[in-house]
Parts: C-alpha cells; structure tokens; sequence
C-alpha cells in the first residue's frame, strides 16, 4: 500500500476508534463531530487527496449525518470573511497581471541592492511593502521570485547560492504576511472568525505590527546567519535598468491598478470610521475595477484566479471552529488535553499556548486545520480567565504560522519548495525550520507584553 491509502485507511479507523469509545461529558453532536473532525485531520496531514476535496467531504457528512444544519456548516458564508477572500484575489491578481508589482520591486532593487545582504534584505522589505499593495502572499511571493531571479542572473550567483535567495522570499512571507489584516487574505480573517471578535484594519495593525516585524526581523538575521554566500556577490545594476526599460512606460492597466490599490488601503484604514466591514471593501473594490470607465482592470478571465479549492478548503476549516462550538467539542477538547487550571501569568500563558500549538501543528502539519482545532480549544480553555478571545486567537495563530520545521508545516514554504519554484529543497527548510522554532516562542512572549500595553489584555 501507499502513503494516500495508508492514511485514507487510517482516517477510517481513527473515526470508528473515537465514535466507539465511550467519551464521558461529551454528547452525540459532539462526540461525531470529534470523530469527523480527527478523520479529516488524518487525511489532510497525511495528503489523500488535495485538501479541498477532504474539507467537502468533512462539509457534507456533518449535514448527512445530522450533526448540524446547512446553515451553522456554512456560517462563514453568511459572514464577509469568503467575500474578503474573493476580492483579494481579484485584486491581487490585478496587481501582479497588470506588471505594477514587478515594476516596484525593481525601481527598489535599482536603488538599495548592491550585495548577497543587500538582497535578502530588500526582499524582507519588498514582502512588507507590497503585503499591503497584494492582498496573498502566493501571488505576491511568485512575482518577487520572478523578479528575484533576473537579479541572481545579473549578480552571477551560483547554484549553491540561488536556493538561498528563494528560500528568503518564501520564508519572509510568513511573518510579514500577518502585518496587516489583508496580508493574507485566507488566514489573518480566518484567525479573526475563530475568535469570534470583530476586528479591524487598524486595530489589527496596531496588535500584531510590532510582534511580527519582530518576527520578519529575526527570520531575516537567522537566514543571513545560515546561509551565507559560497562567494562574493556584486549586483549588476545595469542589467536591473535594462529590465526595467523593457517595461516600457506606465500602462493604462498598471495607472488604473495603481489608483484602485490607493483607494483600497485608504478603505481599509478607515474601515474603523465608516463602520463597514473590510470584505465588503475588498469586495466591492474588486468588483468596481471590472466596469468600464471606471475600471477595465479585470476582466471575465480574472474570476479564474479565484481557486474554488481554496475557498471550500477554508469553509471547512472555519466549520471546525463554528460546529465544534455548537456542538461541545471545543470546550471538551480544552478540559481534556490541557491543564486543569490555567496560568494567570500571560507569559506563562503565552509560552504554554505556544507549546501545545508546535507540538499539534508538528502532527496536523496545516495550518488552517490546526487553527480550527486550537483557537476555539484555547479560547474556551482561557475563557474564565476574561481574556480577549481575540489575543488568544493572535497567539495561537502566530505560533502556528511562524513555525515550520517541514515544508508541509507551512504552504507558503510548500509552494516554495522545488526546482520549478522556490529552488530549495526540504533539508534547506529543515536547516532554517529547526532554529525557528525559538523565535516563535520570543514572538508569544512579545505579543504578550504588546497586547498589555495595548490594551487588548
């Protein structure tokens, strides 16, 4: 037998193991949900089937077998965070298929980038720029690479040293991607909607700006620590001016994408004071560049760059949180695997939260599937405490998403892996993975002492 059937015959049994046993204080909703829930777990770590696929399935048997109704399984579409999905991959791809993005990154690049430093630098600093002008870090990460390849070419760097520059564009995503509440356009909402607390652009900058720049910061220096050059590395400025020329001048597409990314960030910072919801911005922006004389940025072909996959992989992952709440789940997953008192000390807190989310995410592997099960599980474990639900969903959200030690961990860092991507394999993955590990512990305990002075604890 293969790996896809082993785990598919293991995400069998591990359901008839946890419907079978007698789970005490847990009632039937629950104790099904519980045993779909781990099924699907099993089969998106364990890769069966591309997870879209698991997640349906895990939608439709809740509904089949009674566990909860139509309307608790696709709450999260009643909501704006799907809405915000969509609109951010209409824009994102605006911004990368109109050429505006690349455009940036080379008038940058031109300027600032001399050395192997300098590179790795400036693709930190170009991740953290355009996190707020492309609203995914795929898209975002893929034009950097493409750009960051011409640069390789023109500094003459080596096979050895290519891996590294690639492996830098694909790790910076992960913490620059959660500055801002649009930085990623599936998961930062996702952690929002697992807590169960409004949140917007601003305040969401003003909680987790500082942690994760931190974070980018400290990422950034193990890289240049690790990896360095095999040889020196001269950047050929001239060559960098040659492909820009060959740009040629601004477009009409890359003036009216310009002005539209303008009036989206103006929109979401000032989400706070008008009252209305960032998905139904996003939205309603992505929309309005299809129109004509107004728009005419996307077009009939740019709904393509909406994945279907995507968007039932995050309903599902969202259904785990909304469900397991409404059936029981969560908060008997909180008294039965974690301590029974909690810690008053945040710190302490802070360190136990990350504990628990790298030794569960070490199992699941994903991201979205640990969010759904930790977040609601912590938030109901801390909830005597009078936390924010909100900080707690942060916490666990960024010891998730910081951590990787496989490239499976993370799919910023799996779609990056490989010859025809990112240029590097799992060992160099392993080799940044493993160190890693203590920033995410430095990153819990400063957004401890953040969220304090903050106010949100």
């Amino acid at each position: 037998m293969n790996k896809r059937t082993i785990g598919f015959l293991s995400g069998i049994a591990v359901f008839f193991i946890i419907y079978l046993l007698p789970l005490s204080g847990l009632q039937w909703a629950g104790h099904m949900c519980l045993a779909l829930t781990l099924m699907t777990v099993v089969w998106w770590a364990t890769q069966v089937a591309q997870p879209a696929y698991v997640g349906g399935i895990y939608l439709m048997l809740l509904i089949i077998l009674g566990v909860a109704g139509p309307e608790k399984v696709f709450a999260s579409w009643t909501g704006s965070t799907m809405w915000l999905v969509i609109g951010a991959y209409l824009i994102a791809g605006a911004a990368k298929d109109s050429g505006l993005g690349e455009r940036i990154a080379y008038a940058f690049l031109i300027k600032f980038v001399r050395s192997y430093k300098g590179i790795i630098v400036s693709i930190f600093v170009l991740t953290f720029i355009m996190a707020l002008l492309i609203p995914h870090p795929w898209p975002r990460a893929f034009l950097l690479m493409s750009v960051m390849t011409v640069v390789a070419k023109s500094a003459n760097i080596s096979k050895e040293d290519t891996p590294k520059i690639g492996l830098a564009v694909f790790a910076a995503s992960c913490p620059l991607s959660m500055v801002f509440l649009t930085g990623d356009s599936s998961l930062n909402p996702l952690a929002v909607a697992d807590s169960g607390v409004n949140c917007d652009f601003l305040s969401w900058f003003k909680y987790m700006s500082v942690p994760m720049i931190i974070a980018g910061i400290l990422t950034m220096v193990l890289i240049l620590l690790l990896f360095k050059p095999t040889r020196e590395i001269s950047v050929n400025v001239e060559e960098l001016k040659e492909k820009q020329k060959s740009l040629g001048p601004f477009s009409e597409k890359e003036k009216r994408t310009a002005v539209w990314l303008v009036i989206a960030i103006a929109l979401w910072m000032t989400d706070s004071l008008t009252g209305i919801n960032i998905g139904w911005l996003t939205l309603i922006v992505a929309l309005l560049m299809s129109m004509p004389v107004i728009g005419e940025v996307l077009t009939a072909k740019s709904w393509s760059g909406v994945p279907i996959n995507v968007l039932i992989f995050l309903t599902s992952a969202i259904a785990i949180g909304t469900v397991g709440g409404a059936t029981g789940m969560n908060a008997w997953l909180a008294k039965t695997i974690l301590p029974s008192s909690v810690p008053t000390n945040i710190f302490l807190l802070a360190l136990l939260i990350a504990v628990v989310s790298i030794i569960i995410h070490m199992f699941m592997g994903s991201v979205i599937a640990v969010m759904g099960v930790c977040i609601p599980a912590m938030v109901a474990y801390t909830a005597p405490m009078g936390i924010s639900p909100l900080a707690i969903s942060l916490m666990v959200f960024s010891a998730i998403n910081i951590h990787y030690i496989l490239p499976f961990h993370n799919l910023a860092m799996l779609v990056g892996c490989g010859s025809d991507a990112g240029g590097y394999s799992q060992k160099e993955c392993i080799k940044l993975g493993v160190p890693l590990t203590a920033v995410v512990f430095i990153v819990v305990l400063v957004e401890a002492a953040w969220f304090q002075i903050t106010g949100l604890v």
